[in-house]
């Protein structure tokens, strides 16, 4: 099964229950007060997946590798391009 089978199928099974619920088509009655808990469950893992993506963005961001031997690398080759550049009449500021 495909991470995308996966995610619809979860998706497709949570949206059926929440609105068999809300429908009242399920055995277990649903009271007043927590119709309203049960209208705002989207709402709340929404705010939760937004939460740990900020979460795991920010772990993401504090982990980076510096490549010290790929900045050289790289300034070596902007150095060749300009002298490069240099030979064929390009003037830099």
């Amino acid at each position: 099964m495909t991470k995308l089978a996966q995610w619809l199928f979860g998706i497709t099974l949570f949206l059926s229950i929440w609105l068999a619920l809300l429908k009242d088509l399920t055995p277990i009655k649903v009271t007043d007060e927590n119709f309203l808990w049960i209208s705002l469950i989207p709402v709340g893992l929404i705010a939760l997946f937004g939460i740990i993506s900020l979460i795991i963005i920010a772990y993401r961001v504090s982990t980076f590798n510096n490549c010290d031997e790929a900045a050289k690398e790289l300034l070596k080759e902007i150095d060749e391009a300009k002298k490069d550049l240099a030979t064929k009449g390009f003037k830099f500021k």
